[in-house]
């Protein structure tokens, strides 16, 4: 994201709801897409995904070019890649599997320079145009624009749900239903189990408690019960979920066509 007020943060403050999807072809040219069709972010999961090259940096600069909100999801373990990701222009930053109030310091930490946090200083890089646009200017608006969030996704954060968020300097969270059901001993993924669904309005109540805003990734079925919940981010399928829906209904049109003989 180059110098400019953060769109999706700026929705959110306003109370307005925000709307995008995932990424995992790792393709410049869907981001484009994504930013044309109206979405406000379109998550880049770097977690499960190996692309610790110049591939982050080109789907950033396409997010650039359709104004479009990229949020990089990365490693928890490697408070560098924070830094990594705001220098080469994320609107926003996603670290897994927080469980602790001092985990998510870390986090904001890594994303602020001193002295509210420890981010090391150097404007030769795409969100300070290459330095010809860094200095005391690009400091301050990359302390206030860019998104920093966490994922609460374990059992184990559940005790601490309050003192997560009242972290100072975290904008979001997201619930990852999916690692939360397994870490309860469920056997696979199960996002509208009960015991799951307790848990996520935990988290919504706690976050209101701090204002901060509640995201997740939701079919369109589930969407008008998470907005009654409280979720106010919302990431709806992904690119290439989105393709195999619509080819398979597509084909089986097709397909239908030729059983009619």
């Amino acid at each position: 994201m180059i110098r400019k007020p953060n769109k999706l943060r700026a929705k959110l403050q306003k109370g307005e709801l925000v709307v995008g999807s995932a990424l995992h072809s790792w393709s410049p040219n869907v981001m484009e897409v994504a930013g044309y069709a109206g979405l406000d972010f379109m998550r880049i999961d770097g977690e499960h995904s190996w692309r610790r090259d110049f591939t982050a940096e080109n789907l950033i600069r396409a997010a650039t070019i359709a104004d479009i909100v990229a949020i990089l999801r990365i490693d928890r373990d490697n408070p560098y890649l924070v830094r990594k990701a705001l220098e080469i222009g994320a609107g926003g930053v996603l670290v897994p599997n927080i469980n602790t109030p001092e985990q998510a310091r870390e986090v904001v930490r890594a994303a602020k320079f001193p002295p509210e946090g420890i981010r090391g200083y150097c404007g030769d890089c795409f969100s300070a145009c290459w330095g010809t646009r860094a200095g005391n200017e690009w400091v301050q608006w990359s302390d206030t624009q860019p998104m920093i969030g966490i994922m609460i996704e374990h059992v184990a954060a559940m005790d601490n749900l309050d003192e997560i968020m009242a972290v100072q300097g975290l904008d979001y969270v997201y619930w990852g239903a999916a690692d939360y059901s397994m870490s309860i001993g469920l056997k696979g993924p199960q996002r509208s189990n009960k015991e799951v669904l307790k848990a996520l309005e935990k988290v919504i109540a706690a976050a209101d408690r701090a204002h901060v805003t509640v995201g997740l990734p939701t079919e369109q079925e589930n969407i008008e019960r998470y907005y009654n919940m409280g979720v106010r981010m919302f990431e709806v399928s992904s690119d290439l979920l989105s393709l195999d829906e619509l080819w398979r209904r597509q084909a089986g049109v097709v397909q239908g066509l030729g059983k009619k003989k």
